[in-house]
Protein backbone atom coordinates (compact mmCIF):
# COMPACT_ATOMS: atom_id res chain seq x y z
CA UNK A 1 0.00 0.00 0.00
CA UNK A 2 2.74 2.45 0.94
CA UNK A 3 4.71 1.55 -2.20
CA UNK A 4 1.61 2.26 -4.37
CA UNK A 5 1.12 5.67 -2.74
CA UNK A 6 4.77 6.51 -3.27
CA UNK A 7 4.46 5.55 -6.97
CA UNK A 8 1.33 7.69 -7.42
CA UNK A 9 3.03 10.64 -5.72
CA UNK A 10 6.09 10.24 -7.95
CA UNK A 11 3.92 10.08 -11.10
CA UNK A 12 1.84 13.08 -10.04
CA UNK A 13 4.80 15.34 -9.37
CA UNK A 14 6.56 14.21 -12.56
CA UNK A 15 3.55 15.15 -14.72
CA UNK A 16 2.97 18.44 -12.90
CA UNK A 17 6.63 19.47 -13.13
CA UNK A 18 6.80 18.54 -16.82
CA UNK A 19 3.69 20.60 -17.68
CA UNK A 20 4.99 23.50 -15.63
CA UNK A 21 8.29 23.37 -17.50
CA UNK A 22 6.54 23.39 -20.85
CA UNK A 23 4.52 26.41 -19.70
CA UNK A 24 7.73 28.18 -18.74
CA UNK A 25 9.15 27.45 -22.19
CA UNK A 26 6.06 28.98 -23.82
CA UNK A 27 6.42 32.08 -21.69
CA UNK A 28 10.09 32.36 -22.57
CA UNK A 29 9.21 32.04 -26.26
CA UNK A 30 6.68 34.86 -25.99
CA UNK A 31 9.23 37.01 -24.19
CA UNK A 32 11.69 36.28 -27.00
CA UNK A 33 9.14 37.49 -29.60
CA UNK A 34 8.59 40.59 -27.51
CA UNK A 35 12.26 41.56 -27.62
CA UNK A 36 12.79 40.43 -31.22
CA UNK A 37 9.63 41.44 -33.08
CA UNK A 38 11.15 40.63 -36.46
CA UNK A 39 11.01 36.98 -35.50
CA UNK A 40 7.33 36.07 -35.59
CA UNK A 41 5.62 33.00 -34.26
CA UNK A 42 4.87 31.98 -37.82
CA UNK A 43 8.51 32.13 -38.86
CA UNK A 44 9.50 30.11 -35.75
CA UNK A 45 6.91 27.45 -36.44
CA UNK A 46 7.99 27.39 -40.06
CA UNK A 47 11.63 26.91 -39.01
CA UNK A 48 10.71 24.12 -36.58
CA UNK A 49 8.58 22.36 -39.16
CA UNK A 50 11.27 22.64 -41.83
CA UNK A 51 14.31 21.72 -39.74
CA UNK A 52 12.87 19.45 -37.01
CA UNK A 53 9.37 18.49 -38.03
CA UNK A 54 6.21 17.64 -36.11
CA UNK A 55 5.64 15.78 -33.78
CA UNK A 56 9.42 15.30 -33.37
CA UNK A 57 9.66 18.78 -31.94
CA UNK A 58 7.32 17.82 -29.10
CA UNK A 59 9.34 14.70 -28.38
CA UNK A 60 12.62 16.58 -28.40
CA UNK A 61 11.30 19.12 -25.92
CA UNK A 62 8.76 17.25 -23.77
CA UNK A 63 10.25 13.78 -23.41
CA UNK A 64 13.64 14.89 -22.03
CA UNK A 65 11.92 17.16 -19.58
CA UNK A 66 9.64 14.39 -18.41
CA UNK A 67 12.55 11.96 -18.04
CA UNK A 68 14.56 14.54 -16.17
CA UNK A 69 11.80 15.27 -13.70
CA UNK A 70 10.92 11.59 -13.40
CA UNK A 71 14.50 10.85 -12.35
CA UNK A 72 14.59 13.82 -9.99
CA UNK A 73 11.36 12.96 -8.19
CA UNK A 74 12.27 9.27 -8.05
CA UNK A 75 15.57 10.08 -6.34
CA UNK A 76 13.73 12.52 -4.09
CA UNK A 77 11.14 9.88 -3.13
CA UNK A 78 13.84 7.28 -2.44
CA UNK A 79 15.78 9.76 -0.31
CA UNK A 80 12.75 10.71 1.74
CA UNK A 81 11.80 7.04 2.18
CA UNK A 82 15.36 6.20 3.30
CA UNK A 83 15.36 9.09 5.77
CA UNK A 84 11.98 8.04 7.17
CA UNK A 85 13.06 4.39 7.43
CA UNK A 86 16.38 5.37 9.01
CA UNK A 87 14.46 7.35 11.62
CA UNK A 88 12.35 4.26 12.31
CA UNK A 89 15.48 2.12 12.71
CA UNK A 90 16.97 4.62 15.16
CA UNK A 91 13.75 4.57 17.22
CA UNK A 92 13.72 0.77 17.26
CA UNK A 93 17.38 0.65 18.34
CA UNK A 94 16.52 2.99 21.22
CA UNK A 95 13.71 0.62 22.17
CA UNK A 96 16.20 -2.24 22.15
CA UNK A 97 18.34 -0.27 24.57
CA UNK A 98 15.30 0.21 26.81
CA UNK A 99 14.50 -3.50 26.62
CA UNK A 100 11.07 -3.09 24.99
CA UNK A 101 11.91 -3.73 21.34
CA UNK A 102 9.73 -5.75 18.99
CA UNK A 103 10.55 -7.12 15.57
CA UNK A 104 11.53 -4.37 13.13
CA UNK A 105 9.48 -4.27 9.90
CA UNK A 106 11.77 -5.06 6.98
CA UNK A 107 11.34 -2.97 3.82
CA UNK A 108 13.20 -3.05 0.52
CA UNK A 109 15.27 0.10 1.11
CA UNK A 110 18.68 -0.95 -0.12
CA UNK A 111 21.24 -1.55 2.58
CA UNK A 112 18.88 -0.23 5.27
CA UNK A 113 16.59 -3.20 4.60
CA UNK A 114 19.53 -5.56 5.05
CA UNK A 115 20.44 -3.71 8.24
CA UNK A 116 16.91 -4.23 9.57
CA UNK A 117 17.15 -7.94 8.74
CA UNK A 118 20.47 -8.18 10.58
CA UNK A 119 19.03 -6.34 13.60
CA UNK A 120 16.06 -8.73 13.71
CA UNK A 121 18.44 -11.69 13.51
CA UNK A 122 20.52 -10.22 16.32
CA UNK A 123 17.37 -9.67 18.42
CA UNK A 124 16.31 -13.27 17.88
CA UNK A 125 19.71 -14.55 18.98
CA UNK A 126 19.63 -12.19 21.95
CA UNK A 127 16.19 -13.40 22.99
CA UNK A 128 17.28 -17.02 22.60
CA UNK A 129 20.41 -16.36 24.65
CA UNK A 130 18.44 -14.60 27.39
CA UNK A 131 15.85 -17.37 27.44
CA UNK A 132 18.57 -20.02 27.73
CA UNK A 133 20.19 -18.02 30.51
CA UNK A 134 16.87 -17.80 32.37
CA UNK A 135 16.31 -21.52 31.90
CA UNK A 136 19.82 -22.27 33.12
CA UNK A 137 19.27 -20.11 36.18
CA UNK A 138 15.91 -21.75 36.86
CA UNK A 139 17.45 -25.19 36.36
CA UNK A 140 20.21 -24.35 38.81
CA UNK A 141 17.66 -23.18 41.38
CA UNK A 142 15.59 -26.32 40.80
CA UNK A 143 18.71 -28.45 41.15
CA UNK A 144 19.62 -26.86 44.48
CA UNK A 145 16.05 -27.15 45.78
CA UNK A 146 15.56 -30.74 44.66
CA UNK A 147 18.99 -31.90 45.76
CA UNK A 148 18.46 -30.37 49.19
CA UNK A 149 15.09 -32.08 49.54
CA UNK A 150 15.99 -35.41 47.98
CA UNK A 151 19.23 -35.87 49.89
CA UNK A 152 17.84 -34.65 53.19
CA UNK A 153 15.06 -37.26 53.30
CA UNK A 154 17.21 -40.44 53.10
CA UNK A 155 19.96 -38.87 55.24
CA UNK A 156 17.42 -38.07 57.95
CA UNK A 157 16.15 -41.65 57.87
CA UNK A 158 19.65 -43.14 57.96
CA UNK A 159 20.80 -40.98 60.85
CA UNK A 160 17.50 -41.71 62.66
CA UNK A 161 17.82 -45.50 62.41
CA UNK A 162 21.53 -45.48 63.20
CA UNK A 163 20.82 -43.20 66.17
CA UNK A 164 18.34 -45.71 67.55
CA UNK A 165 20.94 -48.46 67.15
CA UNK A 166 23.73 -46.36 68.69
CA UNK A 167 21.52 -45.59 71.71
CA UNK A 168 20.50 -49.27 72.10
CA UNK A 169 16.87 -48.30 71.65
CA UNK A 170 15.68 -51.64 70.30
CA UNK A 171 13.95 -54.52 72.03
CA UNK A 172 15.63 -57.53 70.44
CA UNK A 173 17.81 -58.65 67.56
CA UNK A 174 14.81 -58.78 65.21
CA UNK A 175 14.13 -55.08 65.72
CA UNK A 176 17.86 -54.36 65.40
CA UNK A 177 18.01 -56.13 62.06
CA UNK A 178 14.90 -54.19 60.98
CA UNK A 179 16.62 -50.87 61.75
CA UNK A 180 19.79 -51.98 59.96
CA UNK A 181 17.78 -53.10 56.93
CA UNK A 182 15.88 -49.80 56.79
CA UNK A 183 19.13 -47.82 57.03
CA UNK A 184 20.60 -49.99 54.26
CA UNK A 185 17.59 -49.41 51.98
CA UNK A 186 17.81 -45.66 52.57
CA UNK A 187 21.52 -45.76 51.75
CA UNK A 188 20.71 -47.51 48.44
CA UNK A 189 18.14 -44.83 47.74
CA UNK A 190 20.73 -42.15 48.50
CA UNK A 191 23.21 -43.88 46.19
CA UNK A 192 20.65 -43.89 43.35
CA UNK A 193 19.92 -40.20 43.88
CA UNK A 194 23.63 -39.35 43.75
CA UNK A 195 24.04 -41.46 40.61
CA UNK A 196 21.13 -39.62 38.95
CA UNK A 197 22.61 -36.26 39.90
CA UNK A 198 26.01 -37.30 38.56
CA UNK A 199 24.47 -38.38 35.26
CA UNK A 200 22.48 -35.16 35.10
CA UNK A 201 25.63 -33.08 35.65
CA UNK A 202 27.46 -34.95 32.89
CA UNK A 203 24.48 -34.45 30.61
CA UNK A 204 24.39 -30.70 31.32
CA UNK A 205 28.12 -30.36 30.68
CA UNK A 206 27.77 -32.37 27.45
CA UNK A 207 30.32 -34.88 28.71
CA UNK A 208 28.18 -37.91 27.87
CA UNK A 209 29.97 -39.74 25.03
CA UNK A 210 28.75 -42.83 23.22
CA UNK A 211 30.81 -45.99 22.70
CA UNK A 212 28.75 -47.80 20.11
CA UNK A 213 28.65 -51.50 19.35
CA UNK A 214 26.22 -54.05 17.91
CA UNK A 215 23.46 -54.77 20.44
CA UNK A 216 20.62 -57.27 20.52
CA UNK A 217 17.90 -55.43 22.44
CA UNK A 218 15.95 -58.63 23.10
CA UNK A 219 18.90 -60.21 24.93
CA UNK A 220 19.57 -56.96 26.80
CA UNK A 221 15.97 -56.74 28.02
CA UNK A 222 15.98 -60.40 29.10
CA UNK A 223 19.09 -59.69 31.19
CA UNK A 224 17.70 -56.47 32.66
CA UNK A 225 14.37 -58.10 33.61
CA UNK A 226 16.26 -60.90 35.35
CA UNK A 227 18.27 -58.29 37.25
CA UNK A 228 14.99 -56.78 38.52
CA UNK A 229 13.68 -60.17 39.69
CA UNK A 230 13.98 -59.39 43.41
CA UNK A 231 12.35 -55.96 43.10
CA UNK A 232 9.53 -57.40 41.04
CA UNK A 233 8.96 -60.07 43.67
CA UNK A 234 8.98 -57.48 46.47
CA UNK A 235 6.41 -55.42 44.56
CA UNK A 236 4.25 -58.45 43.80
CA UNK A 237 4.66 -58.00 40.06
CA UNK A 238 5.21 -60.41 37.18
CA UNK A 239 7.35 -59.45 34.18
CA UNK A 240 6.29 -60.77 30.77
CA UNK A 241 8.43 -60.40 27.65
CA UNK A 242 7.10 -60.56 24.10
CA UNK A 243 9.45 -60.20 21.11
CA UNK A 244 8.76 -60.68 17.42
CA UNK A 245 11.80 -61.78 15.43
CA UNK A 246 14.37 -61.64 18.22
CA UNK A 247 17.20 -61.98 15.70
CA UNK A 248 16.09 -58.74 14.03
CA UNK A 249 16.14 -56.53 17.12
CA UNK A 250 19.71 -55.34 16.54
CA UNK A 251 20.80 -51.73 16.86
CA UNK A 252 24.11 -49.90 16.88
CA UNK A 253 24.44 -48.04 20.17
CA UNK A 254 26.09 -47.65 23.53
CA UNK A 255 25.07 -50.71 25.54
CA UNK A 256 25.70 -49.17 28.97
CA UNK A 257 23.72 -46.03 28.12
CA UNK A 258 20.80 -47.93 26.61
CA UNK A 259 20.78 -50.24 29.62
CA UNK A 260 20.38 -47.14 31.78
CA UNK A 261 17.38 -46.07 29.67
CA UNK A 262 15.55 -49.36 30.15
CA UNK A 263 16.53 -49.61 33.81
CA UNK A 264 15.01 -46.18 34.41
CA UNK A 265 11.83 -47.12 32.54
CA UNK A 266 11.46 -50.45 34.36
CA UNK A 267 12.18 -48.84 37.72
CA UNK A 268 9.53 -46.23 36.94
CA UNK A 269 7.06 -48.98 35.95
CA UNK A 270 7.67 -50.91 39.18
CA UNK A 271 7.48 -47.76 41.28
CA UNK A 272 4.16 -46.51 39.91
CA UNK A 273 2.56 -49.61 38.35
CA UNK A 274 2.73 -52.20 41.13
CA UNK A 275 -1.04 -52.05 41.59
CA UNK A 276 -1.46 -53.57 38.14
CA UNK A 277 0.65 -56.61 39.12
CA UNK A 278 2.00 -56.97 35.57
CA UNK A 279 4.97 -55.49 33.71
CA UNK A 280 5.06 -56.19 29.98
CA UNK A 281 8.10 -55.64 27.76
CA UNK A 282 7.49 -55.83 24.02
CA UNK A 283 9.74 -55.47 21.00
CA UNK A 284 9.40 -55.63 17.22
CA UNK A 285 10.75 -54.19 13.98
CA UNK A 286 8.81 -51.37 12.30
CA UNK A 287 10.32 -50.43 8.94
CA UNK A 288 13.92 -49.42 9.65
CA UNK A 289 13.30 -48.98 13.38
CA UNK A 290 13.39 -51.26 16.40
CA UNK A 291 10.44 -50.47 18.66
CA UNK A 292 10.36 -51.45 22.33
CA UNK A 293 7.60 -50.84 24.87
CA UNK A 294 7.65 -50.90 28.67
CA UNK A 295 4.05 -51.32 29.84
CA UNK A 296 2.57 -51.18 33.32
CA UNK A 297 -1.07 -51.37 34.38
CA UNK A 298 -1.06 -49.04 37.33
CA UNK A 299 -2.63 -45.65 37.88
CA UNK A 300 -3.22 -43.51 34.80
CA UNK A 301 -0.94 -40.54 34.17
CA UNK A 302 -3.05 -37.38 33.69
CA UNK A 303 -3.08 -36.17 30.09
CA UNK A 304 -1.87 -32.73 31.17
CA UNK A 305 1.28 -34.31 32.65
CA UNK A 306 2.25 -36.44 29.63
CA UNK A 307 4.03 -33.63 27.68
CA UNK A 308 6.20 -32.88 30.73
CA UNK A 309 7.19 -36.40 31.79
CA UNK A 310 10.68 -36.06 30.32
CA UNK A 311 11.33 -32.58 31.75
CA UNK A 312 14.03 -32.30 34.38
CA UNK A 313 12.77 -32.59 37.98
CA UNK A 314 9.16 -33.01 36.82
CA UNK A 315 7.03 -35.23 39.03
CA UNK A 316 3.50 -36.27 38.19
CA UNK A 317 2.58 -36.55 41.85
CA UNK A 318 5.07 -34.90 44.14
CA UNK A 319 3.89 -36.54 47.33
CA UNK A 320 4.07 -40.02 45.79
CA UNK A 321 7.45 -39.30 44.20
CA UNK A 322 8.85 -38.10 47.48
CA UNK A 323 7.63 -41.27 49.21
CA UNK A 324 9.05 -43.60 46.61
CA UNK A 325 12.31 -41.73 46.25
CA UNK A 326 12.04 -40.51 42.65
CA UNK A 327 14.57 -37.82 41.82
CA UNK A 328 12.56 -36.40 38.94
CA UNK A 329 15.45 -36.63 36.47
CA UNK A 330 15.53 -40.34 35.57
CA UNK A 331 13.21 -39.93 32.59
CA UNK A 332 15.03 -36.77 31.51
CA UNK A 333 18.30 -38.73 31.45
CA UNK A 334 16.60 -41.52 29.48
CA UNK A 335 15.34 -39.05 26.88
CA UNK A 336 18.78 -37.44 26.55
CA UNK A 337 20.39 -40.85 25.93
CA UNK A 338 17.77 -41.80 23.33
CA UNK A 339 18.24 -38.42 21.63
CA UNK A 340 21.99 -39.07 21.44
CA UNK A 341 21.14 -42.28 19.56
CA UNK A 342 18.91 -40.30 17.12
CA UNK A 343 15.92 -42.17 18.52
CA UNK A 344 12.55 -41.18 19.93
CA UNK A 345 11.04 -41.87 23.35
CA UNK A 346 7.40 -41.17 24.14
CA UNK A 347 4.72 -41.98 26.70
CA UNK A 348 1.02 -42.74 26.50
CA UNK A 349 -1.42 -43.50 29.28
CA UNK A 350 -5.10 -44.39 29.63
CA UNK A 351 -7.30 -46.08 32.21
CA UNK A 352 -5.98 -49.53 31.28
CA UNK A 353 -2.23 -49.09 30.94
CA UNK A 354 0.76 -46.75 30.70
CA UNK A 355 3.20 -47.31 27.83
CA UNK A 356 6.72 -45.93 27.36
CA UNK A 357 7.86 -46.44 23.76
CA UNK A 358 11.46 -46.27 22.54
CA UNK A 359 12.23 -46.17 18.82
CA UNK A 360 15.81 -46.74 17.67
CA UNK A 361 17.23 -47.12 14.18
CA UNK A 362 17.66 -50.76 13.21
CA UNK A 363 21.12 -51.97 12.30
CA UNK A 364 21.56 -51.88 8.52
CA UNK A 365 21.79 -55.09 6.51
CA UNK A 366 25.38 -54.29 5.54
CA UNK A 367 26.36 -53.85 9.20
CA UNK A 368 24.64 -57.13 10.05
CA UNK A 369 26.73 -58.95 7.45
CA UNK A 370 29.92 -57.34 8.77
CA UNK A 371 29.44 -57.10 12.55
CA UNK A 372 31.87 -55.01 14.56
CA UNK A 373 34.54 -56.72 16.57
Amino acid sequence: MKASLRFLAWLFWTVVASLASLLVLVLLARAFYLFYPTVTFYTFIYWVNRNIGFPDAYYLSGVPLMLLFALYFYRRSVRRHEQKYLKLLIEEVHKIEEGSASKIPVENVGQLGQLATDINRMLERLRTSMEEERRAEQTKNDLITNVSHDLRTPLTSITGYLGLIEQDRYRDEVELRYYVNMAYEESLRLKQLLQDLFEYTRMQNKEMKLHKSRINLAEMLYQISAHFGWQLQESGMECRLFFRDQQGLFVIGDGDKLRRVYENLITNAIRYGSEGRLLDIRGWVDGNEVVTEIINYGERIPESDLPHLFDRFYRVEKSRAAHTGGSGIGLAIAKHIVDLHDGVISADSDDDRTVFTVRLKQESAEAALHPRT
